[in-house]
């Protein structure tokens, strides 16, 4: 049975099967209307596009609705906040099938139902691919907001789960020929963590037992982009540098009998779409957190004095490696 295509159902019923993804109390007018709050307002938009985040090869529709909310909550979760509002902005071809619009829908909601937030309005435009731009509203009390520019020299630098999962769903999505020693467990925990990343608000929950002080000494940001990305970044903002320990790195031990020694640090330092925080804090504090966090989180290294990113082998030969922008993701 051949699918209907959203230029053959046209913009307003599109829009009325969308409805019951969204807050209908605050749909219908030409803005959304939020109520008052005493807290501050976190907001982010991160966008995907068609061939760039995502492809009919590696993501089904459900799983590109899932990225693209969970992506900015996770912005919101490197803040310190949690989820309030959302909005949808969906640029499609008039040839696209109704069923995959509402699959995108299906898992946006499956997101924000599992983790916070509600899709208070958006835009609907015709474009030669598909494109997703979302916008997320969260909260905050003021003096919790965590910033990049709060690191110091003598801190220690906390990542709260793997890095390189998601690289290696990609591999297997995009290769699924290539024979791997991973179980058919792990191969699939992979997968999902490319498809389905989880935005670590759970960490946002653990920061309620923090003194409101204590958050003038935490910097953090996710590593959507790699951790190394991450790590450079938090480094420029707060006008220091780091080391980095090699085997302290979160590579997934399931990836170390499958990958070589080049391309295991490859993929845990920049394959990227890990959605996990990167945080610089006082030891005492990121012992606290690691109590909880469980064995995937780990203490990869010192805030130091000086601008160098640089990652040392503490356990063996290798010479020393400076961490540089040119090895880190780049949109252009």
């Amino acid at each position: 049975m051949d699918q209907p295509t959203v230029a053959e159902l046209g913009e307003l019923e599109l829009l009325r099967r969308l409805q019951p993804f969204c807050e209908a109390a605050l749909l219908g007018d030409d803005a959304a209307v939020l109520p008052p709050r005493s807290q501050a307002t976190v907001i982010t938009t991160d966008m995907l596009v068609d061939g760039v985040h995502f492809s009919d090869l590696t993501t089904p529709p459900h799983a590109i609705g899932w990225r693209a909310i969970a992506a900015n909550l996770s912005d919101l979760a490197a803040m310190g906040a949690v989820p309030t509002e959302i909005t949808v902005g969906l640029a499609l071809p008039g040839t696209t099938p109704v069923p995959w619009v509402e699959e995108v829908y299906q898992g946006m909601h499956a997101c924000l139902q599992q983790y916070g937030g509600k899709i208070v309005g958006g835009d609907l435009v015709r474009s030669p691919q598909p494109v997703l731009a979302i916008t997320a509203l969260g909260i905050v009390a003021p003096q919790r907001v965590i910033r990049r520019d709060r690191a110091q020299s003598g801190q220690v630098i906390l990542a709260t789960g793997w890095h390189g999962a998601a690289r290696a769903g990609l591999e297997l999505l995009l290769h699924p020929e290539t024979a791997t020693p991973l179980s058919e467990r792990d191969r699939q925990a992979c997968i999902q963590a490319h498809q389905y990343p989880v935005p670590r608000l759970d960490v946002v929950a653990l920061f309620e037992a923090l003194e409101d002080s204590e958050f003038e000494a935490i910097a953090g940001m996710d590593s959507s982009d790699g951790l190394a990305n991450a790590v450079l970044w938090l480094c420029q903002a707060s006008g220091v540098g780091a080391k980095l320990m090699r085997s302290r790195l979160p590579l997934p031990p399931a990836l170390t009998p499958w990958l070589n020694d080049a391309t295991a640090l490859d993929w845990c330092l920049y394959g990227g779409e890990d959605f996990e925080l990167v945080l610089c804090l006082p030891a005492d504090t990121a012992l606290e957190l690691l109590s909880v966090l469980g064995p995937a989180a780990s203490i990869i290294g010192t805030v130091e004095a000086g601008s160098d990113v640089v990652l040392v082998d503490d356990v063996g030969d290798q010479p020393d490696l400076t961490l540089t922008w040119e090895s880190c993701f780049q949109h252009f």
